[in-house]
């Protein structure tokens, strides 16, 4: 057995170390770091500079992100002009869809209009029809929307079509109704049916207050009235979609855009060119090509007893 008894007891005081460490000396006064610190120093300076670097870089490139898809006219990643164009002659030169076709300068009048705003555009369509897949491709990164009469078609073109955003309309209206909806909505136009107003909550006859709420809320950049049909006396007309599309641009949210393109097809037909004339006016009409007239509406501030059109036939 080991003795003790002249063992010695050696103590190590941190402190000791720590004062010697960083006691100034005596020729300058000033305190000396070991390498250990100044290595510590350096890494800490470092990762405070990289992290601050890389936060700025995260808010510099989210507000560019912003800018580009919040404004108007931001098309860098818009379909090559090519591309575009062979979609439009493809699209009006099929023969063997049975639906009706649109012609090649009705296509062009509301690519340009997308033109703009694309490819990331808010773009309302009344109706599914042969052109329904060219209009979600020229505006590939946007907001296309499309309204149809017939539920099962909905179903069907969302199955062939993955991603497509679409919603059956139960319209109310009949092309033989036309007269006398139109005189009841005239009668309203200071309260049911005046030109500024959440549809959503609309009692208008000829409003449609049945959508999902968030189409309420989108400040549409263009919107085409190409449903739903209306070929006899007993079929849904396009009272509703076009006097829709008018208030909906009339009451359009967000500051950036206040005008609306709205483009109504089959013009030479008496519910379309009468009720394009109440709701959309002639003084918004700035172009028509074959059957389709265009008319660009800008937003209506309420409460300033705004009508419809300055002069109402």
């Amino acid at each position: 057995m080991k003795s003790t008894a002249n063992a010695k007891l050696i103590l190590l005081h941190p402190s000791i170390h720590k004062q010697a460490l960083s006691a100034p000396t005596a020729a300058t006064g000033v305190a000396t770091l070991s390498p250990r610190r100044w290595l510590f120093s350096f890494l800490t300076f470092f990762t405070l500079a990289f992290t601050l670097t890389l936060i700025n870089s995260t808010f510099s490139s989210s507000a560019a992100t912003r800018h580009s898809t919040g404004s108007p006219g931001s098309g860098s990643t818009a379909l090559p002009n090519p591309v575009s164009s062979a979609l439009l002659h493809y699209a009006a030169a099929d023969k063997n869809s049975t639906k009706p076709h649109m012609s090649t300068a009705e296509l062009s009048s509301i690519a340009a209009a997308l033109s703009p705003c694309a490819p990331a555009c808010n773009f309302l369509i009344f109706g599914l029809t042969h052109e329904s897949l060219l209009w979600r491709a020229l505006n590939h990164r946007g907001a296309t929307v499309f309204l149809h009469e017939n539920e099962f078609q909905v179903s069907k073109f969302e199955q062939s079509n993955p991603g497509t955003e679409a919603y059956d309309v139960q319209y109310t209206t009949k092309v033989s109704e036309m007269k006398e909806l139109l005189f009841q909505a005239k009668s309203q136009a200071d309260n049911e049916c005046k030109p500024v107003q959440n549809l959503l909550f609309s009692e208008c006859k000829l409003g449609i207050n049945d959508l999902p709420n968030h189409i309420y809320q989108v400040p549409w950049d263009v919107i085409l009235v190409d449903g739903p049909r209306g070929y006899n006396a007993a079929s849904p007309g396009r009272m509703s979609a076009i006097f829709t599309a008018g208030v909906l641009a009339r009451s359009k949210c967000g500051k950036w855009n206040l005008k609306t393109h709205v483009f109504v097809h089959e013009m030479g037909r008496e519910v379309e060119r009468i009720y394009s004339e109440e709701f959309l006016c002639r003084e918004n009409l700035v172009e028509s090509v074959d059957s389709l007239g265009h008319f660009v509406v800008e937003k209506v501030m309420e409460g300033n007893g705004a009508r419809f059109c300055k002069n109402s036939s």
